[in-house]
């Protein structure tokens, strides 16, 4: 498997936010592309399954009965294509910033807990579709994970949101972790401002190692890397 994170391309910048259920992913990308909307930059924020066609379907079988392995799998590549094509690509050339809240790595862990080969699956991902330019996989222990899941939605869980399954699946994004160069991994054990001080502090990290990040605004990127350093401030 070739391990090696993407240069980033001279326009936008493409991040995703992954991990298992509980961890807090959408708050947090939410407060981030607010921020680099606040500091100057163009971003937007997007998820999956997306709310196209082929998203909807994953959603409603979700509810009406799993679709086969094979035509889930293939639902789940159909609606990333049409992501990437309709949405994400079109923003990154034009300098925007794109968070997506979940993307391959997800499809990786989730369809492993159906009998697929992880380590195959990922190789496939990783050739098949574009590579975030960072990635920040959300980690936390499955048993407060699933005390979150109770407190904030208190129905029934589904069937990812087990022990047994949640266990298996944070195994799988660990493993990702360890082969995929542009993954850091968030410690979500803490309150919402502390998960947001250590997502800032990756940000910062990474773009100070990488001056040709966001070149093209070097003003914002100067006021986004001030604001980073002050979430990070504040926590201490």
């Amino acid at each position: 498997m070739t391990t090696s994170p993407p240069l980033p391309s001279a326009a936008g910048w493409f991040i995703v936010i992954d991990g298992i259920d509980g961890a807090g992913k959408s708050t947090q990308a939410k407060r981030f592309c607010e921020l680099f909307n606040h500091c100057g930059f163009s971003a937007i924020q997007s998820f999956e399954p997306t709310d196209g066609p082929w998203g909807r379907k994953i959603r409603e079988s979700a509810v009406s009965g799993r679709m086969s392995l094979e035509d889930e799998l293939h639902a789940f590549l159909a609606d990333r294509h049409e992501h990437l094509e309709t949405l994400i690509q079109p923003a990154l050339a034009n300098n925007q910033v794109v968070i997506v809240d979940r993307y391959f790595y997800s499809t990786v862990a989730y369809q492993g807990l159906r009998g697929i080969d992880t380590v195959d699956l990922l190789d496939r991902m990783r050739a098949e579709f574009r590579i975030p330019d960072l990635t920040l996989f959300f980690d936390l222990t499955v048993s407060l994970a699933l005390e979150r899941i109770s407190l904030h939605r208190g129905d029934i869980p589904n069937e990812f949101e087990q022990e047994d399954a949640l266990s298996r699946i944070r195994e799988t994004f660990q493993m990702m972790s360890g082969v995929c160069d542009e993954v850091r991994t968030i410690d979500c054990v803490g309150d919402v401002d502390t998960v947001r001080s250590n997502v800032a502090s990756a940000i910062g990290e990474y773009l100070r190692s990488r001056p040709d990040v966001l070149a093209f605004d070097n003003q914002a990127k100067t006021r986004l890397l001030k604001a980073l350093d002050g979430i990070v401030e504040s926590r201490h």
